[in-house]
C-alpha cells in the first residue's frame, strides 16, 4: 500500500472537465487576456524605469506591484493554456507544489507592496515635512527587499509542510494547485499543515489592519485641507481601488475553496478561482496609468511621438 502511495507523483486537475466544447474559445480569450496583462504591466514598468521623473517612492512601489503581477500570472497562465489544448489535465507533484508556491508568493508580495504604498501615502499626506527624510533611497530599498523576502520565506515554510507528504489521492477539483488542496490529499493530517498556514493568514491579515489604520489618519488629515483632498483623489484613490479589487478577488477564491457549492456552475467556479489572477493584474496598471498625472502624461507624449 505504501509503495502505491509513494508512486502517486502525477496529480489530475479536473477543473476543466465538462468544458471540452469551449476549449478553443477559452484558449483565445485566455491568450488575449494574458497578452493584455503583459502589455499593460510592461508598459508601466518600462515607463517608470526609463523616465527619471518617476523615480519616486510611489512609482517605484507601483513598478514592483506590476512586476509581481507578471510573476503571479506566469505561475498560472502558461500551464492553463497548455491544458486548454490538451485532452489530459495533469501536473507532477513537484510542479503542483511549485505552482502553489508561486501563486501564494504572488498574493503575499502583493499585500506587502500595497502596505508599503499605504505607508508612503500616510507619510506624504500626514507627515509631509519629514517625507524626504523618511522615504530615502536606502529606506525604499530595504522596504522593497522585505516586501519580497518575507513572502518568499513564509510561503517556503508552508510549502515544506507538504513536501514529501504521503498522498492517498491524485485528484484536485480545480484548474491549478494550491497548498491547501494538496494538504487535503495527505493520507494523514498533521499539525504543521495547519499551524503554518494559520500563522501566514494572521500575518497578512495584520497588513489590512495597518492599511486601515493609515487610511483613517489620511482621511482625517485630508478633510482639513483642499490641497490634501486633491492629493487623496489623485494618489490614494487608485491605491484603494487596487486594494479592494485584490481583497475581494482573494476572498471569493478563499470562500469557495473552503465552502464550495454544488449549486455553482463549473464556469462560475473557474471564474471565481482565477479572478485574483486576472482582475488585479489588469486593473493595477490601467487604474494607475489613467489616474497618476505623470504616468498618463508621459504615456500620451510617448504615443504621440510614435504616431
Amino acid at each position: 500500500m505504501m509503495d502505491n502511495v509513494s508512486a502517486m507523483t502525477v496529480i489530475t486537475l479536473s477543473g476543466l472537465s465538462g468544458l471540452e466544447k469551449y476549449r478553443i474559445p477559452l484558449f483565445i480569450a485566455t491568450f488575449l487576456c494574458y497578452c493584455l496583462i503583459w502589455v499593460a504591466n510592461v508598459t508601466i514598468i518600462v515607463t517608470i524605469i526609463m523616465e527619471k521623473n518617476l523615480h519616486e517612492p510611489m512609482y517605484i512601489f507601483l513598478c514592483n506591484l506590476c512586476i509581481n503581477g507578471l510573476f503571479g500570472t506566469t505561475g498560472f497562465f502558461p500551464k492553463f493554456l497548455i491544458d486548454l489544448l490538451s485532452s489530459t489535465h495533469v501536473i507532477s507533484y513537484a510542479g503542483c507544489l511549485l505552482q502553489g508556491y508561486v501563486l501564494h508568493v504572488y498574493i503575499g508580495a502583493d499585500l506587502s507592496i500595497l502596505l508599503l504604498m499605504a505607508f508612503d501615502r500616510y507619510v506624504a499626506i500626514c507627515r509631509p515635512l519629514v517625507y524626504h527624510s523618511v522615504m530615502t533611497r536606502q529606506t525604499i530599498s530595504i522596504l522593497i527587499f522585505f516586501a519580497w523576502f518575507i513572502p518568499l520565506q513564509l510561503i517556503s515554510l508552508g510549502s515544506l509542510t507538504v513536501t514529501g507528504v504521503k498522498i492517498c489521492s491524485t485528484h484536485i477539483n480545480k484548474i491549478y494547485c494550491v497548498p491547501y488542496l494538496v494538504n487535503r490529499l495527505a493520507c494523514t493530517p498533521f499539525l504543521a499543515a495547519v499551524v503554518v498556514p494559520a500563522f501566514n493568514y494572521t500575518f497578512y491579515f495584520c497588513h489590512f489592519g495597518v492599511i486601515f489604520w493609515s487610511y483613517i489618519h489620511i482621511i482625517n488629515t485630508c478633510i482639513k485641507s483642499k490641497e490634501n483632498q486633491v492629493k487623496f483623489m489623485k494618489t490614494c484613490l487608485p491605491h484603494i481601488i487596487c486594494l479592494l479589487t485584490f481583497v475581494v478577488c482573494i476572498l471569493f477564491d478563499l470562500l469557495y475553496i473552503r465552502s464550495g457549492s454544488k449549486l455553482v456552475s463549473k464556469s462560475v467556479e473557474n471564474f471565481m478561482a482565477v479572478e485574483y489572477l486576472v482582475v488585479p493584474p489588469i486593473c493595477n496598471p490601467l487604474v494607475y496609468g489613467l489616474n497618476l498625472t505623470k504616468i498618463r502624461n508621459h504615456l500620451l507624449k510617448t504615443f504621440r511621438l510614435k504616431l
